[in-house]
């Protein structure tokens, strides 16, 4: 994870073009007068030895012949030639290069090694970094930059374009052209030897220049680092994403154009929703929900009002709204008496409030200020339709300033051509999120209602260990072992119910037999009914063969069944093996709903949890959620709302609601199980059975392999580090040493605001009155993998937790350098908390291997720098801006 060198590469001020050309529609001609006719202000170097100049500038036979090292070079010659032009570049200082050239993999030399092998191992001494190769090249219009051989240019504007297909850099370029849609840095990665979407998305999250990320996504290949990036990009501005191959074979055709492996497209949708971004489906849906995001205020829930001064337009929204599982909101009694008195009596006495055709101006202002007071509704749809009684401007220039100044998202949908146009724009030029059709504000509603679910995801970081459930780690990994040890790939049903129950997950009684006659014995000791079930390692699914027998009453009927499966599965599958007989008792829960809990290792993002409608035809009703572990109560929860089986779990008629906190735990416990032994690569819990009572697992499955890799490791997700968390006794007190986590937030401001001024201006190097909403997210969402912040809490008179410190460490991608800072509560300096966490601070970045600890302060922060030299940090003054730095080389202590 680096944006090392990416300034180079993102804001040059010279670039060479290697293979220059004079050629007519080669690629070296092309990026070439791109360059010159783009009007790119820095210094353009063609490197092509069959010319002397080209354009008018001077061109030089090879990289090792230009005057200085570039800031960039465009590399546009044979896979081949790739190699050693990079090399150069290295050895010259250039720290960026674009490499256009396709086929690097394909070519190798007479060692074996590709082009693309040889071409990294070149960069890598050098520091070098490389877009593409196989790639379109960089825009970034505001530098008049267009190195690329695209055949248009790109706008100026706010919006950042990263993508992995050629294709859609430059069908997008056209459209957006055409369009008036400008971009702030246009990226084609190609096949991202190097850079990525992580490093890109970690450059561009705090570029000022960009207010909205957009990608066009076919494939990731180190999911923690596209995770780690992704999540820190969704934490400051809008990041949307079209993810390619959502069918089986799209998504086969993805995984050939990349080179890459594709994930299955519900685990896709998963990390998606987690690292806070959102997905769409079309270009025009990126473009326009990147423009309602950028335009909307923070939504508290998802219930729309609906104002229209015409029944059909209400009518066809709404139909929209429920077509995505949106919500019309209730109005209370006391809004429908304010509207009573306002409206006339024929209006529609309902949401959608339809104000009738021949609403004023006034009419509209008092029915949205309304909306705006009402405490049922989140947001509002404002609908109008051309009449001849008002026009519409005049309509738009009332309305207008009380959208402006609401508290609360109001989109509008201005409905028909000319008559409205005036009217469209403008709401349009006042920043109001506006549409042309109902179905296409709603859909701007939905997608605001989404991104804020899954910027709520984006701040869950739940931990590893279980709180408040016994688990018997020792006897779950024991079974394990022992399987694995035995050979075999599968634990038998009694084997997986013994890990399951282990982990505090409800299990029917089960026993395991040999011989028929042992099955009529096991279910007299265990009492009847039972249920009769085949024991193979070849069989999956045991339901196929007629290896599944229920409610049997007596020892006799035992019997038959086990010698009838017996004989029915040596004439259906003559291969298996019959080890025996599982004898389990019958669970008599009428109003049980069948659940499925899932586990299954995709191959980019590692352990996934899936949970929906259980039973035999669990396949054919494909009712499912995808998550990606550790899981959490809250995300437990929204795994199961995204089902349809959810709607079974409540109350309805006679029955009564399953018990959701159960079914929550129940998938906690599976994301620590998968955490804590890594053994586990599948696992099926079907079905299992839910109801008022709680949750019961009938049958399960696990499959299981050997892995190099410790649990976390495998996850796409670091978890919470609970294992960093001690307590010490201070000040006759406990407080609390652990990791800052998101909802820290509100006592991360309390704890600033302690803060003496001339503290801040110590910490921060510049005077702030206040944290702004991205400095607080920032400091308290943070990635583990990155950085640590420490905190010291306690909890006050009141119960309530209050943060006394924090020293925070941010870590360079190669693991050498960390930079840290520390500051503690004004009224609690010189107490010995500092040198508390300097001490824990020092001692988690020497167990990670890091190798120096660097820090920069005021040269009159007398306190801080005594406190670092405590710890045996070189102090070296810098007379020029009147700061001292701070240095600790772990290697030597």
């Amino acid at each position: 994870m680096t944006v090392r060198n990416l300034k180079s590469l993102f804001e040059p001020g010279s670039i060479a073009v290697v293979g220059a050309s004079s050629r007519p529609h080669s690629v070296g001609a092309t990026v070439l007068q791109n360059l010159v006719i783009g009007g790119f202000k820095g210094e353009i170097m063609p490197v092509n030895p069959k010319y002397e100049t080209l354009s008018g500038m001077k061109t030089y036979a090879a990289v090792k012949d230009l005057p200085r090292a570039p800031d960039v070079a465009v590399i546009c010659t044979p896979p081949e030639t790739v190699p050693v032009i990079i090399s150069d570049l290295g050895k010259l200082g250039t720290k960026a290069a674009i490499v256009l050239t396709a086929g690097l993999s394909g070519v190798k030399d007479l060692h074996g090694r590709s082009m693309k092998e040889l071409m990294l191992a070149a960069a890598g001494p050098h520091l070098l970094r490389i877009l593409g190769p196989n790639c379109v090249g960089l825009l970034v219009p505001g530098l008049s930059l267009n190195a690329s051989f695209a055949h248009t240019g790109a706008l100026p504007g706010k919006i950042a374009f990263v993508s992995q297909s050629g294709g859609m850099v430059t069908g997008i370029l056209d459209w957006a052209k055409s369009r008036g849609i400008g971009f702030s840095k246009f990226i084609s990665l190609g096949d991202s030897a190097d850079v990525d979407f992580g490093d890109t998305l970690d450059y561009l999250a705090s570029d000022p220049d960009t207010h909205a990320i957009m990608l066009y996504m076919e494939a990731v290949r180190d999911a923690r680092k596209f995770m780690s990036a992704a999540r820190s990009a969704a934490r400051t501005k809008p990041t949307l994403v079209i993810k390619a191959g959502r069918a089986p074979e799209g998504a086969r055709a993805a995984a050939s154009h990349t080179g890459a492996l594709t994930g299955s497209d519900d685990v896709y949708d998963a990390a998606i929703r987690r690292a806070g971004m959102l997905r769409v489906y079309t270009t025009m849906d990126l473009f326009d929900a990147a423009e309602t995001l950028a335009r909307s205020r923070p939504i508290r829930g998802d219930r729309l009002a609906i104002v229209t001064n015409g029944g059909g337009p209400g009518v066809l929204a709404t139909d929209a709204l429920i077509g995505k599982q949106g919500r019309l909101a209730n109005l209370s009694p006391e809004a429908m008496q304010r509207l009573d008195q306002i409206l006339p009596d024929t209006w529609s006495h309902g949401n959608p409030v339809d104000i009738i055709g021949d609403a004023s101006a006034e009419r509209y202002v008092e029915t949205l200020e309304i909306m705006l007071r009402e405490k049922e509704v989140d947001a509002t749809l404002f609908i109008h339709v051309p009449t001849a009684i008002v026009p519409s401007a005049d309509i738009a220039a009332a309305v207008a300033p009380v959208v402006k100044k609401a508290n609360r998202n109001i989109l509008a949908c201005w409905l028909g051509g000319d008559s409205v146009a005036q009217a469209r724009n403008a709401f349009t030029e006042a920043g109001i999120p506006t549409y042309d059709t109902p179905e296409e504000a709603v859909r701007g509603f939905m997608q605001i209602v989404q991104y804020n679910r899954n910027q709520a995801l984006l701040m869950e970081v739940p931990a590893s260990a279980a709180h408040g459930i016994s688990e018997d780690r020792a006897k779950a990994r024991s079974v394990v072992t022992n399987v694995l040890a035995s050979g075999r790939g599968m634990l038998s049903e009694p084997e997986a119910k013994e890990v399951l129950a282990a982990y505090g997950i409800p299990v029917v009684r089960t026993r395991s037999v040999a011989t028929v006659e042992e099955a009529a014995q096991g279910a007299e000791e265990i009492g009847f009914p039972v249920a009769l079930k085949i024991l193979s390692p070849d069989i999956t699914h045991k339901s196929d063969v007629g290896g599944v027998v229920l409610d049997l009453e007596d020892a006799v009927s035992v019997t038959t069944a086990a010698q009838a499966m017996n004989k029915r599965l040596r004439e259906l599958r003559p291969d298996a093996q019959l080890s025996g007989f599982t004898v389990q008792s019958m669970v008599r829960r009428p109003d049980a709903r069948e659940l499925i809990i899932g586990v299954t290792s995709d191959p980019v993002f590692g352990p996934v949890i899936l949970f929906g409608q259980g039973g035999i035809a669990v396949e054919i009703t494909a009712d499912h959620a995808v998550g990606l572990p550790p899981l959490n109560m809250v995300l437990a929860r929204d795994m199961i709302q995204r089902t349809r089986v959810s709607k079974l779990l409540a109350a309805y008629r006679n029955r009564s609601a399953a018990d959701i906190d159960a079914i929550c735990h129940a998938l906690i416990q599976i994301s620590h199980l998968i955490v804590d032994i890594p053994e586990i690569a599948e696992l099926d819990i079907n079905p299992l059975l839910a109801d008022a009572d709680g949750v019961i697992a009938l049958d399960a499955r696990i499959g299981v392999k050997p892995t190099g890799k410790s649990g976390v490791d495998r996850l796409a997700i670091r978890p919470y580090p609970e294992e960093l968390e001690e307590t010490i006794a201070w000040q006759n007190m406990q407080v609390m040493l652990r990791p800052i986590r998101p909802e820290d937030g509100p006592q991360h401001i309390e704890f600033f605001n302690a803060l003496d001024p001339e503290d801040v201006r110590y910490r921060m190097f510049v005077r702030m009155r206040e944290l702004t909403n991205p400095q607080l997210a920032r400091m308290t969402q943070i990635d583990y993998n990155r950085e640590m912040a420490f905190i010291a809490s306690w909890k006050n008179e009141q119960g309530h937790p209050e943060t006394l410190g924090v020293a925070r460490v941010i870590f360079d991608p190669d693991n050498v350098s960390a930079e840290f800072a520390i500051i503690i509560r004004s009224d609690l300096k010189g107490k010995g908390l500092g040198r508390r966490l300097m001490s824990k601070l020092v001692q988690y970045c020497r167990d990670r291997g890091t190798q120096e600890i660097v820090g920069e302060t005021l040269s009159y922060n007398k306190a801080l720098i005594a406190l670092a030299q405590g710890f045996g940090f070189v102090c070296s003054r810098s007379l020029e801006n009147d700061t001292t730095l701070l240095k600790l080389d772990l290697r030597k202590t």
